[in-house]
């Protein structure tokens, strides 16, 4: 079986021995570089990768990433899409393989997109980022996604493959909102996009708009999916939070628990709605929801904040201004276990444990 590594780069100098490194697993690696001025092209090429260049104006991701595929060999069994500021854990190639069934045409695998100060794992989900050498195209100018031409491919998941992923902070993302903008006029009538380009207006603190195209979004026929549905939601209820629009951000945030009740995020979101509103018998139903969910999704749809200490750091706050001040020294204890030395943390236990005494 032949494994090929494909990736697109620019100015990338400080991760290609690192990537390179990782993915010597595979039979073939290859870069399209699009327009570095650094030593990128030098040392991939030093480190044995095959290098082609072009610069796209204007840039699209996907135009780069069927370009960047389009050199793959001919002959590959599997081809792997990775970027440089990403690294596989040693012994992925032969979890790929195991995986690789007859029919099957695209892998799905494990990727850590963040990491906390701490080291430990931020945003966790499920990507699919490998397939067959034919049949596939990277579609969109952003958020891009392979396209299979026969339909729905058949798909397995690689079970032991973990991508990390140390992004370069210093990297500004504002090409993506425009990118965005130009992916939602070219299909607007695609869900997907139109949740993405909303979410991004919502980083922007552009609130209103964000509100308008979030909404669009929940009104698309094809926009079924529960969880991104709630995801709408829930930024939906954030933006009317931000413009003091406390009503509807509850209205919102209560949507979103109903759209999708065995997500974690949305029970998270409104409890931490009702602290601010100083509801702290609504945030201790909603933390406690949200604490009985064990299992975190597979999917892109989930948030580290709502699998580390802050439902049970809202649920501390909550029964303390309830009185019941056991139960919130007990709460305070799992959010400090799992939030490290959060200044925040530590002062409210003990604020909490001197109420006991």
């Amino acid at each position: 079986m032949k494994v090929c590594v494909y990736a697109i780069a620019k100015n990338e100098s400080k991760f290609v021995k690192r990537w390179v490194n990782s993915m010597r697993e595979a039979d073939e690696i290859t870069v399209l570089d699009t327009g570095s001025d650094d030593d990128t092209v030098r040392l991939l090429k030093e480190c044995g990768v095959r290098v082609e260049s072009a610069v796209l104006q204007p840039f699209r991701f996907d135009v780069a990433r069927n370009l960047s595929m389009d050199m793959v060999a001919e002959d590959a069994d599997i081809c792997v899409c990775t970027d440089l500021d990403e690294v596989f854990v040693p012994g992925w190639r032969a979890a790929m393989e195991k995986a690789w069934r007859d029919g099957v045409k695209t892998l799905k695998y494990r990727y850590t997109w963040s990491f906390s100060d701490d080291g430990s794992e931020g945003y966790v989900f499920w990507i699919g980022k490998t397939h067959a050498r034919r049949g596939f195209r990277w579609v969109h100018p952003v958020h891009e996604v392979l396209e299979f031409e026969g339909g729905e491919p058949l798909q397995a998941y690689a079970v032991g493959v973990q991508l990390n992923h140390y992004p370069d902070s210093s990297k500004p993302r504002s090409s993506y909102l425009p990118l965005l903008e130009l992916s939602v006029k070219e299909r607007p009538d695609d869900d997907r996009n139109v949740h993405y380009l909303g979410r991004e207006y919502m980083y922007y603190r552009m609130y209103d708009k964000a509100i308008e195209t979030l909404k669009r979004h929940l009104s698309l026929p094809s926009a079924t999916w529960e969880d991104e549905r709630a995801a709408s939601m829930r930024y939906i209820s954030r933006c009317y939070s931000a413009l003091g629009n406390n009503r509807e951000a509850e209205r919102y945030a209560l949507r979103a628990a109903a759209e999708a009740p065995h997500t974690r995020e949305a029970w998270v979101d409104a409890a931490k709605m009702y602290v601010n509103l100083k509801d702290w018998h609504g945030a201790c139903f909603c933390a406690n929801k949200a604490l009985a969910i064990k299992d975190r999704s597979m999917s892109y749809i989930n948030e580290p904040d709502a699998w580390g200490y802050a439902p049970y750091d809202c649920l501390a706050v909550a029964l303390y201004y309830l009185g019941d001040y056991k139960s919130a020294l007990s709460a305070a204890d799992s959010a400090l276990s799992l939030g490290g030395n959060d200044a925040r943390l530590v002062n409210n236990r003990r604020l909490i444990a001197d109420k006991i005494k």
